[in-house]
């Protein structure tokens, strides 16, 4: 069992940063991918950025490609997203997640077995 708490929302003005924080614990050597999602109201949720925790590579969302940039802190237990040059179209509930299993497609839900309870982000303009 893995357990995630995300935190780091707000509100910002367009053209502002935020950086997401997302911290593991319990089973925590079982993650093999951590990745952050979100949902606007209405909306489809979105897999935003992606990391694998043994190697570091990641992805990422075309959209944010450029202005979001994921990483891996304090042994691996943590996982950040930086996000700058933020837009209103980014104003949403963003989860962490965690998922235990091998995976070719990290964008997408069903790769993730935990979620964090999410953390809300808006951008004014």
């Amino acid at each position: 069992q893995v357990q995630l708490v995300e935190s780091g929302g707000g509100s910002v003005q367009a053209g502002g940063s935020l950086r997401l924080s997302c911290t593991a614990s319990g089973s925590t050597s079982s993650i093999k991918y951590m990745a952050w999602f979100r949902q606007a109201p209405g909306k489809e949720r979105e897999g935003v950025a992606a990391i694998a925790t043994r190697g570091g590579s990641t992805a990422y969302v075309d959209s944010v490609k450029g202005r979001f940039t994921i990483s891996q802190d304090n042994a691996e237990n943590t996982v950040s997203l930086q996000m700058n040059s933020l837009k209103p179209e980014d104003t949403a509930m963003y989860y962490c997640a965690a998922g235990s299993h091998p995976a070719l497609f990290w964008l997408r839900a069903r790769t993730y077995d935990y979620w964090g309870q999410g953390t809300q982000v808006t951008v004014t303009s």
